[in-house]
């Protein structure tokens, strides 16, 4: 029986990556990530792998698809202004079809802003953040053992479609300490063999090219239909979220990540309360959970967005629901912005007295 681990979030994502074979890891220190490299750095050459520190972000992400186009698992992490210095070679893993994980501890901003939890970067990472129309698979644990879990789950669903991965979390789920259930990963029997990736023993007959360059008449067009097929086939296969009292809810609160907590406690006091309220949490941020949002509106229940921004998710919660009443609550990042659940609460009540 394997122990139990008392580990920060941070951590926990970095022994996701390693379990699940990822034996590469290219990045650059920015707070409140570093804990990331770190234990990576530590571990990862006892494993046989690699971590290379390299000298900014714009190259570490470049490593990263040179590592992914010849097969391997590989990662890189940042945090917020980091991560939008990787965005070109995000794009470009897109455009080649590289598999890769990117990991967002996000900071408060924009410009360097600070090291405290944010949920600013929601757009950066679902509308994709770089040129070209594309996407990633984004997923937003909400606890340590999440943090663990969808590493690794999101390793498999950039292998299976090749496309970039992002772990979305913030400064609280990064740096907080819970107890952590490690196990072995198992890889999927149905993921694709990597037969696209280049090898160094090509011939003349064989000749294997990664690229996003398409010059021939019509060919960018096909690439690009092709690629937006898969984005279409993961929202039918791949959506992940979590409901909580959403049988009798007359209210529908909804938040991802740290937020989501914070709110899961406010609609527990709600209940308590007598108010008929639930909480829909989206895991899966890109394929977003159109169709459980649609569900358990279809009665004419309200929903309330919770962020730890100024209205970001909740654009893509009313596009969902478009015939729903969407009202959103939010705290702009910065220090000590953090929501309490009774302020949560508050806004629940508001909102179940007024409707």
């Amino acid at each position: 029986m394997t122990k139990r681990l008392f580990v920060k979030g941070n951590e926990a994502v970095a022994m996701g990556a390693l379990e699940a074979g990822c034996r590469y890891y290219f990045g650059y220190p920015i707070t409140p990530q570093s804990d990331i490299p770190e234990y990576i750095s530590r571990e990862m050459p006892a494993l046989g792998g690699e971590f290379i520190q390299a000298e900014s972000e714009i190259a570490s992400i470049n490593m990263l698809l040179g590592a992914s186009a010849c097969g391997a698992r590989a990662m890189t992490s940042s945090s917020s202004p980091g991560i939008s210095l990787k965005q070109e070679g995000i794009s470009y893993m897109a455009g080649s079809e590289c598999p890769g994980l990117i990991v967002n501890i996000s900071r408060s901003g924009p410009g360097l802003g600070g090291i405290d939890a944010s949920q600013a970067d929601y757009f950066q990472a679902t509308k994709g953040g770089g040129h070209g129309g594309y996407h990633i698979i984004v997923l937003a644990p909400a606890s340590v053992q999440e943090m663990y879990d969808l590493t690794m789950h999101a390793f498999d669903l950039s292998d299976r479609y090749r496309v970039p991965a992002m772990i979305l979390a913030d400064a609280v789920i990064g740096q907080m300490k819970e107890a952590l259930d490690p196990h072995p990963y198992k890889a999927p029997a149905d993921l694709p063999p990597k037969d696209w990736a280049l090898t160094g023993s090509g011939t003349r007959e064989v000749n294997k090219v990664v690229k996003s360059l398409y010059l021939g008449v019509g060919e960018l067009e096909q690439h690009n239909l092709k690629l937006h097929r898969k984005y279409a086939q993961m929202q039918e296969q791949e959506v992940r979220c979590e409901g909580y009292e959403l049988e009798d809810a007359q209210l529908v609160v909804t938040a991802y990540g740290s937020t989501a907590r914070i709110a899961h406690t406010a609609v527990r006091i709600a209940r308590r309360e007598g108010y008929k309220v639930g909480l829909l949490r989206p895991i899966t941020l890109f394929p977003f959970p159109k169709q459980a949002y649609r569900d358990h509106t279809a009665n004419g229940q309200k929903v309330l967005c919770v962020e730890l921004n100024t209205g970001q998710m909740v654009d893509d919660v009313r596009l969902a629901v478009p015939q729903a009443e969407v009202d959103f609550y939010g705290r702009a990042p910065g220090a000590g912005s953090l929501p309490t659940p009774e302020e949560i609460f508050a806004q629940i009540r508001l909102h179940c007295e007024v409707h």
